[in-house]
């Protein structure tokens, strides 16, 4: 298969992605999503297989349930039941069954002690390639006082992080509000980094000094300067793609030298709020 014939085969089969994350409350039938790839009905269900290596119910399921898990672990006052029902299961005890196959632990273990780790493990192997935006601009970032919790560990297990600076801010009412700005520092590389010493900062603005806490939650200062930007838009496993594209192609073409800071992430919505495919990030890479 010639490049322009396989990337217009991944063209037909990125409009069934996007036409899933956008319909995904809704009846997802093979002749529907056929139609959307313009296949063959016939043969959509093989070729999907081919080029996915799951099958199109395994992969609706699996972008469903990751769903559920995001609203399990991050909405603890949600009910199961409602969550077992916009995933498209009839009955808790169906969704519990289905859930506990593909992830080990039942949806209450999951909302209790979630295993981020063999999580992480299972959507790994499903990501699908998407077109990434390259549009990099030049803006002067200000010096911004911070609100850092410092997750050290394997980057499979942020979340445990994540939910702890939640509950930190949910309790001291620190950090809130439409003003705060969340933020992620990117100390270490996953690809380079031994998992037990991998650094990351999880992050919100704050307008004044963080009172000494039993969370971790430590004071620091994002210092204000020139940044390249690139706009994410989709899932956070996306910017795995987005950062290499910065520091191989976008910083030797550029003639820019990088400032001594981390590069880091604006987080503009979240999930489960957001849908995955509408997230919105922007990376920051500090410039001299």
């Amino acid at each position: 298969m010639t490049d322009e014939r396989a990337q217009a085969y991944a063209k037909r089969f990125n409009r069934v992605f996007d036409y899933i994350d956008h319909h995904l409350d809704e009846d997802l039938s093979l002749d529907l999503l056929s139609q959307v790839a313009n296949f063959s009905k016939f043969h959509f269900q093989r070729q999907f297989t081919d080029y996915c290596g799951i099958s199109v119910s395994r992969y609706i399921q699996l972008v469903r349930m990751k769903r559920a898990s995001y609203r399990l672990a991050f909405n603890p006052l949600e009910r199961i039941i409602d969550i077992a029902l916009e995933a498209g299961f009839e009955n808790p005890e169906s969704f519990s069954r289905a859930f506990k196959h593909l992830f080990g632990q039942t949806p209450s273990q999951f909302r209790a002690n979630p295993a981020w780790e063999d999580w992480c493990q299972r959507y790994h192997q499903h990501r699908r390639k998407r077109k990434l935006n390259r549009e990099v601009t030049i803006v002067d970032y200000p010096t911004t006082a911070l609100a850092v919790l410092e997750h050290v560990g394997s980057p499979h297990q942020i979340n445990h992080s994540v939910r702890r600076f939640i509950e930190w801010r949910a309790q001291t009412g620190l950090a809130q509000g439409d003003g705060s700005l969340a933020l992620g520092i990117a100390y270490d590389n996953p690809e380079t980094t031994p998992a037990q010493t991998f650094r990351f900062g999880i992050a919100r603005s704050v307008e004044a000094p963080v009172p000494p806490n039993h969370h971790g939650v430590v004071n620091k200062t994002l210092p204000g300067g020139r940044c390249a930007v690139l706009r994410h838009t989709g899932a956070h496993e996306g910017l795995c793609e987005q950062v290499p594209y910065l520091y191989r192609d976008w910083l030797p073409q550029s003639g820019e030298e990088l400032r001594d800071f981390p590069l880091f992430f604006h987080y503009l919505n979240f999930v489960p709020e957001t849908p995955e495919h509408l997230l919105v990030t922007d990376i920051y890479l500090p410039l001299k």
